[in-house]
C-alpha cells in the first residue's frame, strides 16, 4: 500500500499556525502532533498562556482520533510544555523566572507568578553530618542533621527535585516540617536571611530524570544553595535539579 504524501489536516486555523500532519511520515500521528506543537512553542508561534483547542476540535481538524490527540497532549503536559486547568482547558505553560536577587522559597516563587505550588515528600531522615555536609554547613563531624528530599510541582507539573540538609539545632525533629521547610525554620527562628547560590547547566542523570519524568540527558539546571542566619551561621545546604525547559534564571545587575 502506498502512503499518501498529502497533508492529513484540512488546513483550518490551528493547523495553519502550527503546521500539518503528513500522511507519508514514518513517525506516529501523535508524535507528529507533539512535534508540531513543541516547535510552535519554541518558535514563539504559540505564546505563554495561549489556549490549545479542545481534543474534539483537534481530532476533527487533523482527521485523527481523539485518542491520538489525547496521547499527544498528555506527552506535552508531561514535558511541562502545556498545562491543564480544570474547567478552563489546556494552555501553553508559562516559563518560571527564578530570581537570584531575592531569597525566597519555591512556593513563594510560584504563588507570586500565579501558579499553584505543591510538594511530594520523597524522604525525611535524621543522621550525622557527612563530609560534604560538614564542609557546606560548617559543622563538626558527628553533628546531627536533618535531610529532606521532595518533588516540587507547579499546577501539577513536575518542576524540580530538591535535596536539603538542615543543621540539627534548627529543628526539633523531621516531623516538624510540613508543607514548607522555610515555614518550619521560621517557627524556630532559623529561617535563612541570606544565601549563596551556584548554578550550572547539566544533562539530567538517570535518577533525577526518572523523578522529573523526562529522558536521561534532558537539559536541566543544577542549583546549590547555602543559607545563612543573620549572625553568619550556615543552616541550610540544598541541591536542586530544575527542569531547563520550564525555568529562566534572572538576576538584577547594578553598575555601582
Amino acid at each position: 500500500m502506498v502512503r499518501s504524501s498529502a497533508p492529513v489536516s484540512g488546513g483550518t486555523a490551528f493547523s495553519e499556525r502550527v503546521g500539518q500532519l503528513r500522511g507519508d511520515a514514518h513517525a506516529p500521528l501523535y508524535v507528529q502532533l507533539q512535534q508540531l506543537v513543541r516547535s510552535a512553542i519554541e518558535r514563539r508561534i504559540l505564546l505563554q498562556d495561549d489556549a490549545i483547542p479542545p481534543e474534539r476540535d483537534l481530532a476533527a481538524e487533523y482527521a485523527v482520533s481523539r485518542i491520538t490527540v489525547r496521547k499527544a497532549i498528555e506527552g506535552l503536559a508531561n514535558e511541562g510544555l502545556v498545562v491543564r486547568r480544570r474547567g478552563a482547558g489546556t494552555f501553553v505553560a508559562a516559563r518560571v523566572d527564578k530570581s537570584f536577587s531575592k531569597l525566597s522559597s519555591f512556593s513563594e516563587d510560584m504563588v507570586a507568578r500565579g501558579r499553584v505550588p505543591s510538594s511530594a515528600w520523597v524522604a525525611k531522615s535524621a543522621g550525622l553530618v557527612t563530609p560534604e555536609e560538614s564542609m557546606s554547613l560548617g559543622l563538626s563531624p558527628g553533628t546531627p542533621v536533618y535531610r529532606f528530599q521532595r518533588m516540587r510541582f507547579a499546577d501539577d507539573v513536575r518542576m524540580a527535585v530538591e535535596y536539603s540538609a538542615i543543621a540539627g539545632h534548627c529543628l526539633p525533629s523531621v516531623d516538624a516540617v510540613g508543607e514548607s521547610l522555610y515555614a518550619a525554620l521560621e517557627v524556630t527562628g532559623c529561617r535563612p536571611v541570606r544565601a549563596l547560590q551556584r548554578l550550572r547547566a547539566m544533562a539530567f542523570p538517570a535518577e533525577q530524570a526518572k523523578r522529573l519524568g523526562v529522558e536521561v540527558g534532558h537539559a536541566g539546571l543544577f542549583i546549590e544553595r547555602r543559607g545563612f542566619l543573620a549572625d553568619g551561621d550556615t543552616v541550610e545546604f540544598t541541591q536542586s535539579y530544575y527542569r531547563g525547559d520550564a525555568y529562566d534564571v534572572v538576576a538584577e545587575l547594578n553598575a555601582s
